[in-house]
């Protein structure tokens, strides 16, 4: 991974490591313009936003990956939510490259739905019961078990340029709202090789 790729990866990751902070707002939907440091984004809900892009701002896409290529050893952050078995199902997972391992380590509130956790951890097993199961290690030897299910969205980061940041295409946007109400971002996801950004 070159240097370039790494800053703007690692810029991505940490945003998402600073979710559970009360002044960070999650935007998930589409492009609706860009001009110049100003992004406008349609949410899922049909709420409209316009993202102010600080100077020093990244962005990243992510392109498919699959159960297959998850191994003991491996670098995860993952989404999700209780079961009614007790035990924690997948909403989402994002394979990390290796030179990011460690980044955002630990267990959070997410905002994907209701009542959903994000885990940043180290895989120390992976087994197969109807579908993969993981288990994360993270923050002096805490452990997470994790069911995959076949229809979770998997996803590893991928390149990008701001001129793929056109209307219609899938974006993930962590902004932090200032004391004006204004929304500011220096990390952009978009989905700019065929695949919505999960997060």
């Amino acid at each position: 991974m070159n240097l370039k790729l790494f800053a703007i990866v690692l810029g991505t990751i940490s945003s998402l490591a600073s979710a559970a902070q009360a002044d960070i707002v999650q935007l998930r939907g589409t492009v609706v313009d860009r001009a110049g440091t100003s992004l406008t984004v349609k949410a899922r809900d049909g709420k409209t936003d316009t993202v102010t892009l600080a100077p020093d701002w990244m962005i990243s896409g992510v392109a498919k990956a699959s159960a297959a290529d998850i191994k003991q050893g491996d670098f995860l952050g993952i989404a999700s939510v209780s079961k009614g078995d007790g035990g924690s199902g997948a909403l989402e997972v994002v394979i990390f490259p290796a030179a990011l391992k460690g980044t955002g380590e630990g267990d959070r509130a997410w905002d994907l739905q209701p009542n959903s956790r994000m885990t940043n951890g180290t895989v120390a097993d992976v087994t197969e019961v109807s579908g993969r199961t993981v288990t994360l290690t993270y923050s002096n030897g805490q452990k997470k078990e994790i069911a995959i299910p076949q229809s979770t969205p998997i996803v590893k980061f991928a390149t990008a340029k701001p001129a793929d940041l056109k209307p219609g295409t899938a974006v993930f946007v962590s902004a932090e709202r200032g004391s004006g109400g204004k929304l500011v971002s220096r990390r952009v996801v978009v989905g700019n090789h065929g695949v919505a950004p999960p997060m």
